[in-house]
């Protein structure tokens, strides 16, 4: 009995640590991808126009899955700006396909798609873009 825990127990340990790199990974994940999809509709409620919005949370996005270390096997930005109006919301989902293939030495096959939304509100009091002559 004493050979077979001294043999097994080792592996054991191999196992529990493993599921917990993987476990790890994809609550980091997860966490990024919230970040991320904060940082992209706070870009994307600063912007005047809603092809800017939608261009600015798309780049800011994909910049800060980037310099978090997550990298998407696909990337999905979507935007809904409401217009852009004064008092209104921008709402920006991002969908991240995560490949977990490279947590530790061992390759872990598949992965999984994460996803978070983020809703900011449009300043109130801030200018609204006009047609025609500036002063």
């Amino acid at each position: 009995m004493a050979a077979e825990v001294t043999i097994a127990a080792p592996f054991l340990v191999m196992l529990l640590v493993f599921v917990g790199v993987v476990i790890d990974r994809g609550v980091d994940a997860r966490i990024r991808i919230d970040d991320a999809a904060h940082q992209a509709a706070r870009a994307a409620s600063i912007e005047r126009t809603p092809t800017a919005a939608t261009a600015a949370a798309q780049s800011t996005a994909a910049s800060a899955l980037s310099s978090a270390g997550v990298t998407c096997a696909s990337l999905s930005v979507s935007t809904s700006t409401g217009g852009l109006r004064p008092g209104g919301t921008v709402s920006v989902t991002v969908s991240c396909a995560v490949d977990f293939g490279d947590a530790l030495i061992l390759s872990v096959p598949g992965g999984k798609t994460l996803s978070a939304t983020s809703v900011e509100p449009v300043d109130l009091w801030r200018s609204t873009l006009t047609t025609g002559s500036q002063t």
